[in-house]
């Protein structure tokens, strides 16, 4: 059986799809709730660099698609 995408290519995509995942565990914490107010929930981490680093592995997805390998 043969694929549409070569192997490298699914390789890509798992690469990027555990950098998306890592980016929203990143953005991942204790929630402020109406009793106390938690003031983590603006940390850098949650408000940056998991946003950032979920973006990257999104482009990276896309970037996975469309690459396409050359031929001999």
């Amino acid at each position: 059986m043969k694929f549409n995408l070569p192997v490298l290519n699914a390789i890509l995509i798992a690469i990027s799809l555990v950098i998306v995942i890592v980016g929203f565990a990143l953005m991942v914490g204790e929630p402020s709730g109406t009793i106390e107010f938690n003031p983590d929930i603006f940390s850098f981490r949650r408000i940056t660099v998991g946003p950032m680093i979920a973006l990257f592995g999104f482009v990276m997805m896309i970037v996975a698609i469309l690459y396409k390998p050359r031929t001999k």
